[in-house]
C-alpha cells in the first residue's frame, strides 16, 4: 500500500534502531575459522592427530588454528577444506554474522502522511531496509473512518497484506478481495491497488513491500 513520492514521515528520533554495520574486527576471521574447523572435525569424528596428518601440518599448528592463535595461509585453508570435505567458504561462516536490523517498539513507528490520512487513515512505518539485496518496507495501516474516495497506490516491487482486525474489500487491478483477520494478499505493486470498501471498522493490516534491484523513488 506504499505511495512513494507522497510520503512525509514524522515521529520522534530513534524510533528505528538499526544494529551496527561495522565490519569484522581484528581476530574475528581467526575465531570464525577456528570454530568452523573444530566443529567440522568433531562432527566427522576425526582426531587432531588424524586431521593434522591428513592436511599435512603439525598437531601444534592445527591446535593453534583451532584456538584462533594463528592466521592461516590460503594454501592451508584450502587443505583444511579438502580434508574436511567442505567448501573453503564454509570455514568463513560467522565472520559477517552482523546484519542490519530495525526494531520499532509498539506505538513508536514513524507516522507516514499520505493521501487519505485526513480521512481516518493512519500509516505507521515499522521499518525499512535499504542497500544491495536488502530492500523492504513494513507499514502498519489502520483505517478508522470510511472515505468517499479511497486513494489508489502504484509502486515497484511485490507487496503482501495481512489483515489483523476488521474487514474490507481490497482492490488490485480489476480484481476485488473481501479480506478478514488472517487473510493475506500478495500482488504486483505496479497494479493500481487500495481498499475499496470498509466492511467492519476499524480495519488494521500489515503491509510489507519487497523491492527488486532498483530502490523505490523518493
Amino acid at each position: 500500500m506504499s505511495a512513494h513520492g507522497d510520503d512525509v514521515r514524522t515521529g520522534s528520533p530513534g524510533s528505528e534502531v538499526p544494529r551496527s554495520t561495522v565490519g569484522p574486527q581484528e581476530g574475528d576471521l581467526e575465531r570464525a575459522i577456528a570454530a568452523q574447523v573444530r566443529a567440522y572435525r568433531s562432527a566427522a569424528g576425526i582426531s587432531v592427530a588424524e586431521m593434522a596428518e591428513r592436511v599435512g601440518i603439525s598437531k601444534a599448528m592445527l591446535s593453534k588454528i583451532e584456538n584462533a592463535q594463528t592466521s592461516c595461509s590460503l594454501t592451508t585453508l584450502a587443505r583444511l577444506a579438502a580434508g574436511l570435505e567442505v567448501p573453503v567458504t564454509a570455514l568463513f561462516r560467522g565472520v559477517d554474522a552482523e546484519r542490519d536490523a530495525v526494531f520499532v517498539p509498539a506505538g513508536h513507528g514513524a507516522q507516514i502522511v499520505r493521501r487519505g490520512s485526513r480521512q481516518g487513515h493512519l500509516y505507521e512505518l515499522l521499518g525499512a531496509l535499504r542497500g544491495p539485496h536488502k530492500r523492504m518496507e513494513a507499514v502498519l495501516v489502520t483505517l478508522t473512518e470510511a472515505s468517499e474516495v479511497f486513494p489508489l497506490f502504484q509502486h515497484p516491487g511485490t507487496e503482501i497484506l495481512y489483515v489483523l482486525e476488521g474487514a474490507m474489500v481490497y482492490g488490485h487491478g480489476e480484481s476485488r478481495y473481501t479480506m478478514r483477520p488472517g487473510d493475506a494478499l500478495q500482488f504486483d505493486g505496479e497494479g493500481p491497488h487500495g481498499p475499496e470498501e470498509l466492511v467492519e471498522l476499524p480495519v488494521k493490516f500489515l503491509s510489507v513491500t519487497a523491492y527488486g534491484e532498483h530502490s523505490p523513488s523518493s
